[in-house]
């Protein structure tokens, strides 16, 4: 059977005709309740955990960190704010809000220098 697609009945035919015997020893009732007891105990332990990693990422204190992590140049933090005025001067435009493109022409000049002095 080649790598490209197969449908199911192709897979369980192809199982078929390399006739595999697979045979699974029955659990006891016990084995069977201890499998659910460590299944279930994975999945509450997953699940607390990521309820905690969201109420961490969520905190304000966590943005900053991890915000600070990144080690940005003057640079990027320069691009990145040019990427975040001019999507708000496409907002404020739409909404013909003209003096808060005013205000964000007057900061986007000041990232422009920012960016210039880094291309040279």
């Amino acid at each position: 059977m080649d790598n490209k697609r197969v449908s199911n009945k192709q897979i369980l035919d192809e199982i078929k005709n390399q006739k595999v015997n697979i045979t699974i020893d029955p659990m006891t009732e016990t084995e069977l309740n201890a499998l659910s007891i460590k299944i279930v105990s994975r999945m509450v332990k997953l699940k607390s955990m990521e309820d905690w990693f969201d109420h961490v990422n969520r905190s304000d204190i966590a943005g900053s960190v991890a915000y600070k992590d990144l080690e940005l140049t003057e640079e990027e933090e320069a691009l990145g704010e040019a990427a975040k005025l001019m999507t708000l001067m496409n907002l404020f435009q739409e909404e013909e809000q003209y003096e808060k493109c005013a205000i964000i022409k007057g900061r986007m000049a000041q990232v422009n220098k920012i960016l210039k002095k880094g291309n040279k």
